[in-house]
């Protein structure tokens, strides 16, 4: 079922959209990877999870989709992992360390809920919390257009959806005290790399470049 599901997603995509994706093959083919992505939550999830197989990918998913039959259905055979929004979810936590241990990709969108613009909004700052647990490597990829997608699909008009991949790192946190100041700013460190790859209409919060840091980014060299 895993298959049929992706299968249809990449031809539904192929006819509703131009797809712009010259780098996804970026993406390391094996070993534990946190993906990090902005979310306006019309295209890139599923056509994400269909692309790049056959990696095995997961991620969080609010709860409360899952009392959707369909969604509830789509979610499961992905293997989304559900988790409870505004409290501590350590179940989820775990899930999600589990599955990078399994060597699998993690998907996270540091903004924390759909950018329906999607033009970048501050971050929020819990969105590292798997990243240092896990000390897995880090690998940005930024998308736009799809923001259009659902007015141009009443239109029966195609949408141009483009993807770009940045190069990989990891958090450099030795001997740091990581307060609640300390995780927001590593978190905006994480969205600059994807403000890096987007045009400069979409960066939002991270617009303005003198603001950019990398004081806790190291690259992995050699890249993945």
């Amino acid at each position: 079922m895993h298959w049929f599901l992706n299968f249809i997603i990449r031809v539904y995509t192929r006819i509703t959209c131009r797809l712009d994706m010259p780098n996804l093959d970026k993406f390391p083919m094996h070993g534990p990877l946190i993906a990090i992505s902005n979310h306006t939550g019309q295209l890139e999830v599923p056509l994400l999870f269909a692309h790049l197989q056959p990696r095995k990918l997961t991620g969080w998913a609010k709860i409360e989709t899952w009392d959707n039959r369909f969604l509830n259905w789509v979610f499961t055979t992905w293997g989304f992992i559900p988790i409870r929004r505004g409290e501590a979810d350590m179940h989820a936590l775990k899930a999600a360390l589990k599955a990078l241990e399994n060597r699998m990709i993690f998907g996270l969108a540091p903004e924390g809920t759909r950018n329906y613009n999607g033009i970048l909004k501050r971050a929020l700052p819990g969105a590292v919390i798997v990243a240092l647990h896990s000390g897995a490597p880090i690998i940005p990829i930024a998308h736009w257009g799809g923001e259009k997608f659902m007015q141009n699909l009443k239109r029966f008009k195609r949408t141009d959806f483009h993807i770009r991949v940045g190069e990989p790192f990891r958090l450099k946190i030795e001997g740091v005290r990581v307060t609640g100041e300390v995780r927001q700013q590593i978190v905006d460190e994480m969205m600059v790399q994807l403000a890096k790859l987007m045009p400069e209409y979409y960066r939002g919060e991270y617009a303005d470049e003198s603001k950019w840091t990398e004081k806790y980014i190291q690259r992995v060299n050699p890249p993945l």
